[in-house]
């Protein structure tokens, strides 16, 4: 069975609750660049040293289809009905992950580089993707009927994909200064014999 439809060839598209939209509409492009956004989460998660925050960038790929399809449907109810949506626990969620790791990563005192590593310089793209995404959002949500808690979950998102970011810079930073002191031992040490 082919993966093309020739549905959308005259520019039109099917959402969710299957009504047919024109393919720049701003619902379209509004999820298009959510989906985006986990194009580039799933990225980074593969980037990603630290165990947990892969496991967490998983759990996020799965809220943001939860998210794009909300988007995606016309009528919330039918979308409602037939699948999980985003909570106002998501929300609370992505803000105890933000707080904890803020607690636990160093202070920040200047504007920071984007991404010293390639999973936090990924994760990076993940936060202005997401900064986009929100315009396009709010835009959305004043012409449509939208549930307050999107706009919660959304916003906190590029926060969350900047303290993340950070997360896995200060992880290959204390890497990479691990692997320099292990190389310098080895070296001192194979002086000595």
């Amino acid at each position: 069975m082919p993966i093309y439809t020739k549905g959308g060839d005259k520019g039109s598209t099917s959402l969710y609750d299957g009504t047919r939209v024109k393919k720049d509409s701003l619902r379209v492009e509004t999820y298009g660049t959510f989906d985006e956004l986990n194009a580039n989460v799933s990225l980074a998660d593969k980037f990603c040293v630290k165990p947990e925050n892969q496991e967490i960038l998983r759990q996020i790929e799965y809220k943001m289809f939860f998210l794009q399809g909300e988007v995606a449907t016309q009528e919330a109810a039918k979308f409602n009905m037939n699948s999980r949506i985003i909570t106002d626990e998501d929300v609370l969620q992505l803000e105890r992950i933000i707080d904890r790791y803020t607690a636990e990563l160093p202070p920040v005192t200047s504007f920071i580089l984007p991404g010293a590593s390639v999973a936090g310089a990924q994760l990076h793209v993940c936060r202005t993707v997401c900064r986009r995404a929100e315009r396009l959002f709010v835009r959305f949500a004043s012409e449509n009927a939208v549930r307050p808690v999107l706009e919660r979950y959304i916003n906190r998102l590029s926060d969350f994909f900047y303290i993340m970011a950070r997360s896995e810079d200060y992880n290959y930073q204390i890497n990479e200064l691990t692997d320099r002191v292990i190389a310098q031992y080895a070296q001192a040490m194979g002086r000595k014999q």
